[in-house]
């Protein structure tokens, strides 16, 4: 991609962060202590409102640091001439270091810079952008999810930093994750220097913050965030593995304390590192929120994780000593109207928020697939393997004779392949849907979660229209290709295609980022993929580019 003069000042100005604010903001240069100030975990700038966003860097002080002041610009060029708005922020141990200003008083759809000062030591340069009003043409957006740092490096993040022209950056959650070194998707971690920090699963506030310091240090992660603003929510492993309201698969309190303690560590930090402005100060766990950009499309941040979270649902809860299924008990179970993935009081306001909303689109920005992933129970249920039970469809396609088992296997009724997943919370998915559908909008439709491409229609329970879902791909978290190890990936991708009715693109064995542009006339999803995460040096690429059209019609996705 080819770069502007003005690029090209901004990333010299990024490596070399020169002179900005009065030097009383945080001790001027003769301060004795200056020489172990450092800003190692880079800037970052986030929830952009029309007139202000917020800043966030920290500051790595030495140890025994007492509280520190530190200056903050804004301007609207990167050699910080013409200052728009300038403050001071202070903080300390109580906050990890971590300082996160709302700079106000800007002005709509502008690109600003800005940069921190402390002890006479600039940090580096970051760019951001406010929210435009009005009549809006076009929005650009880098959709990310699942960045686990010992799977391997984070070039994602490197391919999203050169783009010139993205507006935002959304990650859907599963910045950081919570498992020990060795631990998940750990295997060469040795061997390209990423070895989970601390050693052991984090469980307290201390190790909360020292995981997200390790992953901040990232030059990937640290370049994407300097270059735009970003929009976040949380997954599970920003706190533990399955998490829902009152506990998660991963916790243990016998050995591993209250739930409750452990959950708030958790979001204490995530507030601490993270350029998020909380909606409601006393109630950190809210961090669902909207974004307006103008008359072209709101934006939904929702919470499917943590706030209003039924346990869920396990298979084997179901599958008797003999094998079989009790699918009525199931169906009930998975359809139970008071079965809750937002929370009622979240599932309100989105209701509120859709229906006060003139834009032409609404987007969802959230956690786990919405759309229907429904696949054969024998295989969901592990009683035939993937590659198996196609072959036995490959008979009926050649007319050999099935015996009674494999008659069987074809003739299961399919049954969600994540009780993760909305398909585990189906009148939830049901509230939503009918939202969207009896309000008339443009419903799009984003999640993370599962590492894998995906792509598909929504549709209520009774087949009508109501808007498309695009799944993202992991930046680095394993895909099916770890699930299905033997099985050709295109194989394994085309196979879920066929499969599953709503389903129109998967790709499940890639890692990359989805780049959506959204005018009056179209969504449009662009996956984007790199073609390693093992090392440094990779290519990138677009794999598919699939498009939404506006209108009750058109509610479906058509290709590129």
């Amino acid at each position: 991609m080819t770069q502007s003069n003005a690029r090209r000042k901004f990333i010299r100005n990024f490596s070399i962060a020169l002179s900005a604010i009065p030097l009383s903001a945080c001790g001027g240069d003769d301060d004795p202590s200056h020489e172990g100030i450092t800003y190692a975990h880079g800037v970052a700038s986030g929830d952009p409102l029309t007139d202000r966003v917020i800043l966030w860097t920290r500051i790595s002080a030495p140890a025994g640091a007492d509280d520190l002041d530190v200056g903050w610009t804004v301007a609207e060029d990167s050699d910080f001439a013409k200052v728009v708005a300038s403050g001071t922020a202070r903080t300390g141990a109580a906050r990890d270091f971590t300082v996160k200003v709302d700079a106000t008083g800007l002005s709509a759809n502008r690109r600003y810079y800005y940069r921190f000062r402390c002890q006479g030591i600039d940090s580096p340069v970051g760019r951001t952008k406010t929210l435009p009003t009005g009549s809006v043409t076009q929005a650009r957006f880098a959709v990310f999810s699942c960045s686990n740092y010992p799977a391997g490096y984070f070039n994602v993040y490197g391919d999203a930093a050169k783009f010139d022209d993205i507006d935002v950056g959304l990650h859907l959650g599963d910045y950081i994750y919570e498992y020990a070194a060795g631990g998940y998707a750990s295997q060469n971690a040795a061997a390209m220097g990423r070895v989970s920090q601390p050693a052991t699963e984090i469980i307290t506030l201390t190790d909360y913050r020292r995981r997200y310091q390790q992953y901040r240090t990232d030059p990937d992660l640290q370049a994407v965030h300097a270059q735009m603003p970003f929009i976040t929510v949380w997954d599970d492993h920003e706190l533990t593995n399955d998490t829902w309201r009152d506990g998660a698969e991963n916790h243990d309190p016998a050995t591993e304390g209250l739930w409750a303690a452990r959950r708030q560590m958790a979001i204490q930090a995530y507030h601490e590192w993270m350029p998020i402005r909380q909606p409601d100060a006393a109630r950190p766990e809210r961090i669902y929120r909207s974004f307006d950009f103008g008359n072209l499309l709101s934006l939904h941040m929702l919470d499917t994780r943590v706030i209003g979270r039924d346990k869920q649902l396990a298979y084997a809860g179901y599958v008797g000593t003999d094998r079989s299924f009790n699918s009525a008990a199931f169906t009930a179970d998975v359809t139970n109207p008071a079965r809750q993935l937002m929370g009622t009081e979240q599932t309100a306001w989105l209701q509120g928020q859709l229906s006060k909303s003139t834009a032409t689109w609404q987007i969802l920005g959230q956690q786990v697939l919405m759309a229907r992933m429904m696949l054969p129970a024998p295989m969901v249920l592990g009683t035939v393997g993937y590659a198996a039970y196609f072959a036995i469809a490959a008979k009926v396609q050649a007319g050999v004779a099935l015996s009674e088992t494999e008659q069987q296997q074809l003739a299961a009724a399919p049954v969600p392949y994540n009780l993760d997943a909305w398909d585990g919370y189906a009148a939830a998915r049901e509230t939503v849907l009918n939202m969207a559908r009896s309000l008339n909008k443009n419903l799009v439709v984003l999640a993370g979660d599962t590492h894998n491409a995906w792509a598909s229609d929504l549709a209520d329970a009774t087949g009508q229209a109501v808007g498309v879902e695009f799944g993202v791909p992991s930046v680095t978290s394993p895909g099916f290709e770890g699930y299905f190890p033997t099985a050709a990936p295109a194989m394994v991708a085309a196979g879920m295609e066929q499969l599953i009715g709503p389903l129109q693109y998967a790709e499940t064995a890639s890692r990359g980022f989805v780049v959506l542009t959204v005018t009056p006339t179209e969504t449009r999803a662009e996956y984007r993929y790199v073609d390693t995460i093992k090392s440094k040096t990779y290519s990138a690429s677009v794999g598919k580019v699939l498009r939404m059209l506006p209108g009750a019609a058109n509610r479906k996705i058509v290709a590129g």
